[in-house]
């Protein structure tokens, strides 16, 4: 186990983890979820959303691999993560998953975790099994959870505050505003379906969002694809752009080009009139679940098919060709190696 690390890569370890962890865990629902639900295959839909809701563990585990911790504290780690991200949760009839937790607080407490872990280090020897889960698990997954959680939970809501005032301009200003919004958020470790369901984000504010979203994924899939290859590509809008988590705090900057297309895409939603639901509005196209939602509530008219496949398609990624092309080879504010992504 790797001891003495400086901050930054210390806090890079943790967000590449992060990020891994995120893949693995919504890549079933995203692939699966929303084709289970329409064929009414009952256990694939509730295996799949097991595995959403298992997010921090696996964040836990991805995060101890990345550290090359031992099986004892990679364990305690997906434990106390778990713990730390508010995912489970007691009831009348006993311990439940609820949803995925806050992921912004799982990854501050996988941190305070792993600092803890690797300070004990081996000095407990033949005593560390006892120890160090029960010690590490109460002490750290109790603060998380109990203490840093409710401080956190208040910063996804500010955000949440500021979305909700851009529904009251304009169609297209809103779109734009919106869309912007929840193409940088869904690359950060906040959650856009926590966001969008705390406000009740519906309508024209909903597509928005999830245009937002389309214009990240396409875009970090085109800008990356040179780097990762076709499969990390496509994972980035048929499961999560957040798999960028790492290297959109290393360098903002990767993201210009994004921005410039969820702003166009934003404007679209305006115009076209792309709406969405409060629960479908922090998905993008992961799942079909924007464009599902928006064609239940508009009508599955032939009309109304092309536009949303205009919309959630083929805006964003032609946008993402053209700004890819504008910031890499005319401005050249960013590279290819901006979006590599490296799982080891």
């Amino acid at each position: 186990m790797e001891n003495k690390i400086g901050f930054k890569e210390f806090t890079n370890k943790v967000l590449t983890g992060m990020s891994v962890g995120i893949v693995v865990a919504l890549i079933p629902g995203a692939l699966l979820g929303e084709l289970a639900k329409a064929f009414e295959w009952t256990k694939v839909a509730q295996l799949t959303g097991m595995a959403t809701s298992l997010l921090p563990v696996i964040m836990g585990l991805t995060i101890a691999m990345q550290f090359k911790l031992n099986p004892i504290q990679s364990g305690t780690l997906a434990i106390t993560t778990a713990i730390g991200s508010g995912v489970m949760r007691f009831t009348e009839t006993g311990l439940t998953l609820v949803g995925i937790g806050d992921v912004v607080n799982a990854g501050i407490v996988a941190g305070l975790a792993v600092f803890a872990i690797q300070l004990i280090g081996n000095r407990l020897k033949a005593y560390t099994i006892l120890v160090v889960p029960a010690l590490v698990t109460t002490v750290i997954g109790g603060l998380g959870l109990f203490v840093l959680l409710p401080v956190v939970s208040q910063l996804t809501g500010l955000v949440g505050t500021l979305v909700s005032q851009f529904t009251d301009l304009t169609p297209i200003v809103a779109g734009i505003l919106i869309s912007v919004t929840f193409a940088v958020m869904i690359v950060s470790p906040l959650s856009t379906a926590g966001v969008a369901l705390t406000i009740g984000l519906s309508g024209v504010g909903s597509g928005a969002a999830n245009l937002g979203i389309c214009a990240a994924g396409f875009g970090l899939a085109i800008s990356g694809y040179k780097q990762n290859g076709f499969g990390t590509s496509i994972a980035h809008f048929l499961g999560s752009p957040k798999m960028q988590m790492a290297n959109f705090i290393k360098k903002p900057s990767m993201m210009i080009p994004i921005i410039a297309n969820a702003a166009v895409c934003g404007a679209f939603a305006g115009i076209l009139n792309i709406v969405g639901t409060p629960a479908s509005a922090g998905f993008g196209i992961s799942g079909l679940i924007g464009p599902l939602n928006h064609l239940n509530i508009v009508g599955y008219t032939m009309s109304n098919l092309l536009i949303t496949a205009l919309a959630f398609i083929a805006i964003p990624v032609a946008m993402g060709f053209v700004f890819d092309f504008v910031f890499k080879r005319t401005v050249k504010l960013v590279s290819d190696e901006d979006y590599a992504i490296k799982f080891d």
